[in-house]
């Protein structure tokens, strides 16, 4: 009987530690976005919690979504593009999808367009995660030859322009 008792409370401490390290207070995802000069493109580097993206994914089709499903890269590409843009002159930037890895819960994404202009006056929508969880907060880092900076994105700011004054 104590034998019994003691593995069930092990059990029980057990599932309340996973419980714990599968839940987080922090939603974040990081954007890289940088001009390659030698190729006149721009190169986008995402990086997302993958459960988070998962989870999105699987609330949106209403279905289990997870690296075994048929379907993985293709519904992830199409949640990037319908939440992720970019616009120059009031023209929207085609992104070609180049792919994506799962490393470590991350889930890492790329993604490039022809661009022959300077990144000032580029407008971003980065809508990532924010419409599932309130709290995401995605950063964007941007840079070229001629400027560098980062950009804040929440559920209430999932718009703006790069801007530098020189």
């Amino acid at each position: 009987m104590k034998n019994l008792l003691r593995q069930w409370l092990t059990f029980v401490i057990l599932c309340g530690a996973a419980a714990n390290a599968a839940a987080h207070t922090y939603f974040v995802g990081l954007t890289e976005l940088s001009i390659n000069d030698k190729s006149h493109k721009i190169e986008i580097i995402h990086q997302l919690t993958a459960h988070d993206l998962e989870n999105a994914i699987a609330e949106i089709k209403q279905i289990n979504f997870s690296p075994e499903h048929p379907n993985y890269e293709e519904y992830i590409h199409q949640y990037i593009d319908e939440h992720f843009q970019l616009q120059y002159s009031e023209q929207i930037i085609t992104l070609k999808w180049i792919g994506l890895e799962l490393n470590g819960g991350k889930i890492i994404t790329y993604q490039e367009a022809p661009f022959k202009r300077i990144l000032n006056g580029l407008v971003v929508k980065n809508a990532l995660l924010v419409n599932t969880y309130s709290r995401q907060v995605n950063t964007l880092n941007y840079k070229s030859a001629e400027i560098k900076g980062s950009l804040t994105f929440t559920e209430a700011q999932k718009i703006t322009k790069i801007t530098h004054n020189k």
